[in-house]
């Protein structure tokens, strides 16, 4: 009966002993309440001791950041299209004993708190800032988290929208909606193209017949400039015949003589160039100048006979 009670005693005080030692592992904590009541004692990561059959550790969780996963649930935007929106949200403890006595089930009330959220802000946007507005609605997301989240003891560090999905409806307008808005900005496009390509063909035909104006016009200067150039080169050259017939002849009237058989020699080289032409031409002539031009002729030809026989 003796060994009976030694090896309940044993096992008793081998119980008290081992519910005495708490462990915490790193990066946790335990919060330990004295008959019931918390007095302020926090364990901290290794090897504790408390008071069997006293003390109890009522509370222990993790201080690292942890991830709260959301699942998809329905929200109304303001233009009341019904969408699915599922989130992350990233948070740590950094008060443990608000987390243990400000929120019975931490973990549901942030989870209810976030859906609720979640809605509130869906219901402020339209259907299309939904997808623009992503990275706006996660700052306010976390900033009104943060602050509805701070008397428990959390801290929200971040929060991300992952998937916002409308009904297969909404989905099939949108759709149909791009598909028209690409064929719009198709047809445009085309028809930009086929603008700027009779505005470029139109500019180059202005500036081919600019060039050939130009070049034409050049050609024109040209051939007048070598007509005038051999009208002078002509000019000087009966003026140099003149010349040399007024010094032979030695006497006035017989350069006049010269100048008049001049005027005949033009006047037949004149009718001989009229003559090419193929168009109809008539030629007249001042019957007064033919006896003249004769006679000078005549003199011009007989003074250089008898020079002749003058030399001979």
């Amino acid at each position: 009966m003796e060994q009976f009670f030694l090896l309940l005693f044993l096992a008793l005080g081998g119980s008290a002993l081992a519910g005495g030692v708490k462990v915490v592992n790193q990066g946790d904590e335990a919060l330990v309440e004295t008959l019931g009541k918390y007095n302020g004692r926090k364990l901290k990561p290794g090897l504790s001791i408390v008071t069997p059959f006293l003390d109890r550790v009522a509370y222990r969780q993790t201080v690292r950041e942890q991830v709260l996963d959301i699942p998809p649930q329905q929200c109304i935007t303001r233009d009341n299209v019904s969408i699915s929106v599922d989130a992350v949200v990233y948070w740590r403890i950094m008060d443990l004993e608000k987390a243990c006595y400000k929120v019975a089930t931490l973990v549901p009330a942030m989870e209810n708190l976030v859906r609720t959220q979640i809605r509130s802000e869906m219901g402020k946007l339209e259907l299309d800032q939904t997808f623009t507005a992503r990275t706006e609605v996660n700052e306010m997301l976390l900033r009104e988290l943060d602050i509805a989240t701070d008397p428990w003891g959390v801290k929200v560090t971040r929060v991300e929208l992952r998937d916002i999905c409308p009904a297969k409806a909404v989905m099939d307008a949108m759709e149909l909606q791009m598909s028209a808005e690409r064929k719009k900005r198709a047809a445009i496009l085309n028809s930009e193209g086929e603008r700027e390509s009779a505005v470029n063909s139109a500019r180059g035909k202005a500036e081919a017949q600019i060039l050939d104006a130009e070049a034409h016009q050049k050609a024109m200067i040209l051939r007048a400039q070598a007509e005038r150039q051999a009208q002078v080169l002509k000019a000087h050259a009966t003026a140099e015949a003149l010349q040399i017939l007024t010094k032979a002849l030695g006497s006035e009237a017989k350069a006049q003589d010269a100048l008049q058989f001049l005027l005949a020699q033009h006047y037949i080289e004149m009718g001989a160039t009229i003559g090419k032409s193929d168009s109809s031409k008539i030629m007249f002539m001042d019957p007064r100048s033919i006896p003249a031009t004769l006679e000078g002729m005549k003199a011009i030809v007989g003074d250089q006979s008898l020079q002749s026989e003058h030399h001979g």
